[in-house]
C-alpha cells in the first residue's frame, strides 16, 4: 500500500516589515541584518525634549554640521547586528582565554628580558586609559548620533574598547603576579609623564566635543588609525625581534579588532563624503585638525617606543592613514 502526502506551497502576502518594504521593496526577504539595523531608531512623536538639552529633540539631525539626505544610506560592510556581533566576539574571547591561560599556566612572561618588559610597562600598559577614553567616546557617539545603523557599530566599538582595556589590564596584572604595581605605574606616568600629557590632554578634549561625527572622525578616523598600527603592530613587531614574542599571545585581539573595524569606518567615509562637497569639506577640515593635533601628541610616546626612529614610524602611519582616508574621498 502506499500512501501519497501533496504538498501546497503557501506564498506569504508580504516578505518583511512594512518599513523594510518601504525601503528596500518586496520582491525578496531582508536580511537578518536589514530587519535588525534599519529604521529601528523612531522619528517621530516624541513626547517632549530632553530637559539637558532643550535645544535638540531625543533623536536629531542637527546635533552634527553634516547633512545627509539619508542617515541610512551607511551600511556595516561586516552586517553585525546583535546576534553576528556577539557569536564573533564570543570565539575571539574563547581564543583570547586560551592565550592567556597558556601563558599563565606556563610563566612565559617570567621569562622575558626585563628590558622587553619595562618596555610593556612603559608602552602598552597605559594605553588602557585610551582604551577606556574610547569606550567613552564610542559611547557618546551612540548617545547623540543618528540613525541606527550608525549608532549600532558605534556602541559595538565601545564595547570592543572596555574588553581592550580590561585585556591590557590582566596583562599588566600578569606581569606582576596578580599584583597592581604595574597598573599603578601605569597610570601615574598617564596622569604625570611628560611624553602622556598631549596624548592625555587630546583625549580628555574629545569627552566634550559637542559634534558628534566629529568625535568620530577624531576617534575612530584618526586616533585608531594612527595608535593600532603604530602600536599593537609596528612597536609589537619590534618586541618580538627581541624575544617578546609573547606578549603578541596576550595582544592578538588588538590587531585582528582593527582590520575588521577599518572596513566599516572606511565605509562611512566613503557615504558621508560623496553625499555632498560640503560633507567633503568638513570632514576633511576635521581630519586636518585632528591628525596634526595627535600627530604632535603621540610622537613622544612613539620616540620612547622607538628610539630615534619614533619619528619616522609615525610620519609612515600617518602616511598610510591619509591614503587610505584619500581613497574614500577625504583629503588634506
Amino acid at each position: 500500500m502506499s500512501i501519497e502526502i501533496s504538498a501546497k506551497a503557501i506564498t506569504p502576502i508580504r516578505l518583511s516589515y512594512g518599513n523594510l518594504i518601504e525601503r528596500f521593496g518586496d520582491k525578496r526577504p531582508p536580511s537578518r541584518y536589514q530587519e535588525a539595523a534599519y529604521d529601528v531608531q523612531p522619528t517621530t512623536n516624541f513626547h517632549y525634549r530632553p530637559l539637558w538639552d532643550k535645544n535638540h529633540e531625543i533623536y536629531d539631525t542637527s546635533r552634527t554640521a553634516i547633512v545627509m539626505e539619508d542617515w541610512y544610506s551607511f551600511a556595516d560592510p561586516r552586517q553585525y547586528y546583535y546576534g553576528t556581533y556577539t557569536i564573533a566576539r564570543s570565539k575571539q574571547q574563547e581564543v583570547a582565554e586560551h592565550n592567556y591561560a597558556f601563558v599563565d599556566k606556563r610563566d612565559l612572561l617570567e621569562e622575558l628580558p626585563d628590558d622587553i618588559k619595562q618596555s610593556v610597562r612603559d608602552i602598552l600598559i597605559p594605553l588602557r586609559h585610551i582604551e577606556w577614553g574610547a569606550n567613552m567616546n564610542n559611547c557618546q557617539i551612540d548617545c547623540m548620533g543618528y540613525g541606527s545603523t550608525i549608532c549600532s557599530v558605534a556602541m559595538f566599538n565601545a564595547m570592543d574598547r572596555l574588553g581592550m582595556a580590561q585585556y591590557i589590564s590582566r596583562m599588566g596584572l600578569l606581569l606582576d603576579g596578580n599584583e597592581t604595581t604595574t597598573l599603578d605605574a601605569a597610570k601615574i606616568d598617564w596622569m604625570e609623564a611628560p611624553e602622556w600629557q598631549g596624548l592625555r590632554h587630546a583625549v580628555e578634549d574629545m569627552f566634550v566635543l559637542e559634534d558628534w561625527f566629529e568625535l568620530m572622525v577624531a576617534q575612530n578616523f584618526v586616533l585608531d588609525g594612527l595608535l593600532f598600527p603604530l602600536f599593537w603592530d609596528r612597536f609589537e613587531r619590534k618586541l618580538s625581534k627581541s624575544g617578546g614574542g609573547t606578549i603578541a599571545l596576550l595582544t592578538e585581539f588588538m590587531p585582528q579588532w582593527y582590520s575588521e573595524t577599518v572596513r566599516w569606518t572606511n565605509a562611512l567615509a566613503k557615504v558621508t563624503a560623496a553625499e555632498s562637497t560640503e560633507n567633503k569639506e568638513l570632514l576633511s577640515a576635521w581630519l586636518k585638525k585632528w591628525v596634526s593635533r595627535l600627530c604632535e601628541a603621540i610622537e613622544p610616546v612613539a620616540i620612547k617606543a622607538f628610539g630615534p626612529e619614533g619619528t619616522s614610524e609615525l610620519a609612515e602611519v600617518k602616511e598610510e592613514l591619509l591614503a587610505r582616508l584619500g581613497k574614500q574621498g577625504l583629503t588634506i
